[in-house]
Formats: C-alpha cells, structure tokens, sequence
C-alpha cells in the first residue's frame, strides 16, 4: 500500500470513531475530548498490530490466495459498516463521561482494524518496522475525527450523523481498497 491507501484505510477506520464522537459529543463536557480522542485513537493504532502478529505465524500457508483474503476482509467490514448506516438507529443510554464507557467505545470501534492488520500481512508487510508509518497515521487520523466529531455533536448535536452517513463513506473506501488489491495483485500474476 502506498502513503495515499493508508490514509484513506485511516479515514475509513476513523468512520466508527467519527460517528461515535459525533453522538458523544451531546453529552460530553470538552474537558474529556481529549481523553476520548486518545482511546480512540491508541485502539484504532493497536488493533492492526495485534491482527498483523496474530496472522503473520500463518504467512507461508496463506501466501497464495492472501489478495483473496484481504479483500474479503475489507468487502465483509465495509459491506458490514455500509449495511449499519442503513439501519434505524438504536437508542442506547450511554454517559461517554465515564472513563469505563469511553475505553469500551473505543475498543468496540477498533475491532474492525485488527482485520485490516490481518490484511497487512496479505499486502507484503512482513516486517514490523513496516507498520510503525501506517499505524501512527491511523491513531493520529481517528483521534482527529474523535475530536472533530465531538466537537460537531456538542454543536450541531444528531441532525449532523444522519446527513452525513460516515459509515456509509467508510464502507465504501475499505470495499475500494479491497477492489483496488485484488485487481493490483491479479495483475502482477497475469
């Protein structure tokens, strides 16, 4: 992947933290922005890793049909995050004020990412040192769109999640990246 993919791989896991933020940001006092964009964004950073180390012992026996496998992974959470921004949206009491509800936000949004550290092994990143760049651009971009999502909520409060459908957006920029894998890799066989 080049710098463009992983920031748009970044924008596209930010999505989840993005509209999170945006309902949190109805009840969140501005002093706790900054805790909410840090859990955010350390989840959204460790989550590839602990994907990345779990699968990368698999490597050898995947490395066949792994553009498969990455963009079945991308298709199945983009598909899943473009299915969620259709659906009615449930009303959940929350108090994002709490430190134990907002490290569950955080890592309930960031489950997604550890796929994508799945799909860095099937992309060629076999080493560790590789994946410091892509995952200090995806902490630093999700703890941006917690912030600006925050502050969004606290001012335009829930009008602002329906007009803009940021896991519609997201789905479609991890299908994209999945798309644009299998044909490179389909390519480079050919």
């Amino acid at each position: 992947m080049n710098l463009l993919d992983i920031i748009f791989l970044a924008i596209a896991l930010a999505m989840d933290c993005f509209a999170v933020s945006i309902v949190s940001g109805v009840l969140t006092r501005k002093e706790w922005i900054p805790r909410m964009a840090f859990l955010f964004g350390f989840f959204q950073a460790l989550m590839p890793l602990i994907g990345w180390i779990a699968i990368s012992f698999f490597r050898q026996g995947i490395e066949a049909y792994d553009h498969w496998l990455a963009f079945g992974l991308l298709l199945l959470i983009g598909g899943n995050m473009i299915r969620e921004s259709f659906e009615p949206e449930e009303e959940h009491f929350f108090n994002p004020l709490h430190l134990r509800t907002q490290f569950l936000l955080a890592v309930a949004t960031s489950i997604d990412a550890m796929a994508v550290g799945i799909s860095f092994v099937c992309t060629g990143y076999d080493e560790i040192s590789q994946l410091v760049l892509p995952i200090i651009i995806i902490g630093i971009v999700s703890s941006l769109f917690s912030i600006v999502g925050t502050r969004l909520g606290a001012r335009f409060g829930k009008t602002i999640a329906h007009r803009l459908k940021p896991e519609l957006l997201g789905g479609l920029i991890l299908i994209a990246i999945g798309v644009k894998i299998l044909i490179t890799h389909l390519i480079e066989e050919s």
